[in-house]
């Protein structure tokens, strides 16, 4: 994330998306897919370490680099074969956006980081190594058992988001850039999609 200053002068926090070139390297129709839309591929790859279907996929696609696809459904542009959708295309300023991404992974985590658990609290009158302590967990001989989706320690992150109603603050076409404000999901570097 970085800030910008506003019109009043106030600082805003935004977050720096490339996105694209994204060249179109399918269309998809409901004659021989069953629906319509347009795959869209970003990022280069070097050709040793692209697979040999992918490589005959970019070539039907009158595609010259090796790009990773990532497929949107229903994107609303016409466009053909080896055409690049760039920011501008899309995108103005004062648009709000859903960014959708998977959060970053915090591995196994406790009650009280993963679920806001308050824990104890005290460490006085024999409260020993319990203070982070999820506490009572079920009952004793009614229902004896748990029941299902109780909140416990268990692995934190690594999930798929949307972020909506983010709004576009600046976009700078000739790098592809679009400054949206606010946070979005996932690390730095991450493959994040972003519709109107």
């Amino acid at each position: 994330m970085t800030s910008i200053f506003g019109a009043n002068g106030h600082s805003m926090g935004c977050t720096v998306i490339q996105l694209g070139p994204c060249v179109v390297t399918q269309v998809k129709t409901t004659e021989t897919d069953g629906y319509n839309a347009l795959q869209l591929s970003y990022g280069e790859r070097k050709a040793r370490s692209t697979t040999k279907p992918l490589l005959g996929h970019f070539t039907k696609a009158k595609t010259t680099a090796k790009y990773k696809t990532i497929e949107m459904r229903d994107f609303a542009i016409d466009k053909v074969l080896g055409d690049a959708i760039v920011a501008s295309d899309v995108f103005a300023e004062g648009d709000l956006v859903a960014v959708s991404g998977v959060t970053k992974g915090k591995g196994f985590q406790g009650g009280v980081k993963r679920h806001g658990f308050a824990g104890v609290g005290s460490a006085t009158h024999g409260q020993h190594n319990r203070q982070r302590s999820p506490g009572s967990v079920g009952g004793s001989s009614y229902p004896s058992k748990l029941f299902k989706g109780l909140r416990m320690a268990g692995r934190d992150g690594g999930e798929q988001r949307t972020v909506t109603k983010l709004k576009v603050l600046k976009l700078f076409p000739e790098q592809n850039l679009l400054l949206v404000k606010g946070a979005i999901p996932g690390h730095k570097g991450a493959f994040v999609i972003v519709k109107k």
